[in-house]
């Protein structure tokens, strides 16, 4: 699309994980988990450059054996988009780029994801983009599922943990859950940034919150792939049964 800006990919891999740590490394088939990430992302034709993103060595090193391009960002981030940040401004992303944060835990994310995050960038008003989809009403009742109300343009209005839209009088109701795959404008992901944690970020653990309650849209594109991410040691058998079906 001759319209899209260039666009960046970068996976944020911390080693210390306080459910799981060292799990950029945790093996799947042979291979440490960020390599999957990034093989599926490398794979995105809208992507010029991707890019592991690191504060440890032992990563590092087995980045460089793997022949996976990474760099090395500080210790001290609190969140993984602050290290893509980092990793961005290191890269030289012109302002007007489009910077995608790719999960590092998620190994099994299907690329066309990645395509269908970006291509809304054709439209000069797109500031940040995220991906949602639909779930059954018992999978949005459960708290670790973000779920989100978006308006009629796919503008998102809320992310929250609770049901929403409640169903007041037990009508059926569409829920949709977040995926959580960002792409921003670099000038907005330095915003972002810059701002700091606002307080419904704070009251729902919910990072996305701090845009809209800054003001700045978030652009939600409805997906039907599905995303599966690993958060505890136990996830690594589940997420590898998944990876081996989809290569059949």
């Amino acid at each position: 699309m001759t319209n899209l800006p260039k666009c960046y990919g970068i996976i944020p891999a911390r080693y210390g994980s306080t459910r799981f740590p060292g799990k950029p490394l945790a093996e799947i088939l042979g291979k440490p988990m960020f390599w999957h990430v990034f093989k599926r992302a490398s794979r995105c034709p809208q992507l010029s450059k991707t890019i592991l993103a690191t504060d440890d060595n032992r990563i590092i090193s087995a980045a460089k054996n793997l022949n996976v391009p990474v760099i090395k960002t500080r210790e001290d981030h609190l969140s993984g988009t602050d290290r893509v940040l980092e990793a961005a401004e290191l890269l030289n992303v012109p302002e007007n780029a489009v910077v995608v944060n790719i999960q590092g835990d998620e190994p099994a994310h299907e690329t066309a994801m990645l395509t269908e995050l970006v291509l809304p960038f054709s439209d000069p008003n797109i500031k940040v983009s995220t991906l949602v989809r639909k779930i059954d009403p018992d999978e949005a009742k459960n708290p670790d599922r973000v779920k989100v109300v978006f308006a009629k343009d796919n503008r998102a209005l809320y992310f929250s943990r609770s049901l929403i839209p409640f169903p007041r009088d037990q009508q059926k109701g569409e829920f949709y859950g977040h995926i959580g795959l960002y792409a921003f404008r670099m000038n907005i992901l330095k915003q972002f940034v810059a701002m700091g944690p606002s307080n419904l970020e704070l009251t729902e653990k919910l990072e996305q919150l701090r845009l809209l309650e800054n003001g700045i849209p978030i652009h939600v594109v409805k997906t039907e792939h599905r995303s599966f991410g690993v958060d505890r040691p136990g996830d690594i058998e589940a997420v590898t049964r998944i990876i081996m079906e989809q290569t059949r």
